[in-house]
Order: structure tokens, then sequence, then C-alpha cells
């Protein structure tokens, strides 16, 4: 288990990214979500050992993460946002670069453990190409295939399906599903479907702190029958938003569509909404922002 309490980071520049942040990430998926700019890279990044919070404590099992950073680092996997790659390396001979780096001295068992992470990562057909040849999903599996060299206790994947397509998504998505029996993984991520379609357990992170957290499912039942739906002419939009709690405007099939915040019925044709986690991100982020003021 994962224990972070009292967390914060205030860079040179004066910004303070974290702020007294205390989080508690068990074995399994755990979903971090949050809009760009809310300190979720900050967070990972401290959690890896990439810098130094300026006050708290990181716990990991027995070791103190802040004060032992290599006994965590042996039980570390970290896919960061972005990563660079050697351009014309093959994704063997990188894969073993990597390897060498951890500290995997024998040949046999390096060479056995990355033949086997590139069958997983389903890359072994490739695995003479250039990394730098790869797709962007194919070097997100590459990417995860070097976070899990060692079978690390604690792994850490920081926006890891921006800019995928669907099907490479998908396939990602399933990848680190597999793996969350034996390992905490911490997807940290601005993509609600992402944290809906894998993670239990999750927290949302706003302004550098935690806003909400607990269990998917249970967070999300907390608005059973509180948002309803709508499709009005766009003239009358704004007198809705001036009358009722808004939480999303959308266009579908040319039409506008609202979904409100109610606990009652609003009457005047809205209809009851099956709610999930969007919604949930969409109500949690907009009351922190004090965008949701109660009606009369």
């Amino acid at each position: 288990m994962l224990t972070i309490t009292d967390l914060s980071h205030i860079y040179p520049n004066g910004v303070k990214a974290i702020s007294n942040l205390s989080l508690t990430i068990p074995r399994g998926m755990f979903g971090l979500l949050g809009p760009n700019g809310a300190g979720k890279s900050t967070l990972m990044r401290s959690i890896a050992t990439l810098q130094t919070p300026t006050q708290g404590a990181i716990q990991f099992g027995e070791i103190d993460v802040i004060k032992h950073p290599a006994q965590l680092r042996a039980q570390l996997g970290y896919l960061p946002q972005e990563f660079g790659v050697y351009p014309r390396v093959s994704a063997l001979h990188l894969l073993d670069h990597f390897a060498r780096l951890k500290g995997f001295s024998k040949p046999r068992e390096r060479k056995e453990m990355i033949e086997g992470l590139l069958n997983q990562v389903n890359l072994w057909a490739v695995r003479k190409k250039a990394v730098a040849s790869f797709s962007g999903g194919m070097r997100q599996r590459f990417g995860i295939a070097q976070a899990l060299l060692g079978s690390p206790k604690l792994l850490i994947v920081d926006e890891p399906t921006a800019g995928l397509d669907p099907e490479e998504r998908a396939r990602f998505l399933n990848l680190l599903a597999s793996l969350s029996d034996e390992a905490a993984i911490i997807l940290s991520t601005h993509i609600v479907e992402d944290v809906s379609d894998l993670c239990p357990n999750m927290a949302i992170m706003a302004g550098g702190r935690i806003v909400l957290e607990g269990n998917t499912s249970d967070l999300i039942a907390g608005l059973d029958g509180k948002v309803w739906r709508k499709v009005v002419p766009r003239a009358e939009v704004a007198q809705y938003q001036s009358e009722l709690r808004i939480i999303a405007t959308r266009l579908f099939a040319g039409e506008t569509v609202l979904h409100a915040l109610s606990e009652n019925d609003p009457g005047n044709g809205f209809s009851p909404l099956q709610q999930g986690l969007e919604e949930l991100y969409m109500v949690t982020i907009q009351e922190d922002r004090g965008l949701l003021p109660q009606t009369s």
C-alpha cells in the first residue's frame, strides 16, 4: 500500500503545485483523475523519486520513499507522459540497455525477462525495428515493457492513452488490467473513460489538492436520481443556466442537450439521466471552482 501524508511541493518560481495532499492507494488499479494543471504529474514525479517534495511523507509498505528513494526504485516501474528513445536502436537492444541500467547483469536472466516482456506487450514481431519508428500505441506498449522490468510492485503511468486511437487505447488498457493483481498501479489521466473502464478506486485532483476520493462505483452511485437531461433550443440555454445547476451543455445530432444537477425532478420536460463517472467528474470540478452555486 502507498500512503501519502500532508504532501506539498513549491517550485522555485513560487508555484505551489501540490498543497497538503494526503492519499492512500491500495494494490490494484487506482485512477487519479484531474484537469491539465491539477498537479498530477508533479505528484507522480514525487512518488517516483524524480523530485523531492517541499514537505510531507510518502510511504510504500515499509519504505520511507523520501528518506530511502533507492529502495523504492528497486520496486518501481514508471511510464512518464513523454519519454525519448534513441533514434536507430531496436526495441530488443533498447530494452536490454534499460535492463542493464536496472542492474540485471546476468545475460540469460536478462534475455528471458526481455523476451517475455516483448511477448507480453505484443511487440515480439517488431523487436528488431527501431522504437523511433513505432506508432504511438506501439511506443506506449514499449514504455510499459521497460516499466515492467524486474516485476515492480508499484507501477505509475502518466497520461498513457493521450493521442492513441481507439484500438490502441483498448489494447493498452487491457494490458494494464492484466497486471493489476500483482502491483499497485496508479493511472494518472484527464481522460474520464480510462478511469471508469479500469479503476475500482479513484481520486479527483484539482488545484494541487484531492477533492474527492473513494470507491469508483460508490462515488458514482452518490449521484443516483440527481442528474437530469433535456434537449432545448440553443436560444434558451442561458435561461436554464440561470435557473438550474447546469453541469454540461452538449451538442448531439445537431441538438443542444443540457445535463442538470438537482435533488428533485426539475420538471419542465427534464428526464432522469443514467449518470456515470463523467457526470461525477463535472460536478466535482465545478463545485470545487465555485461554478455550481445553490439556486433559490
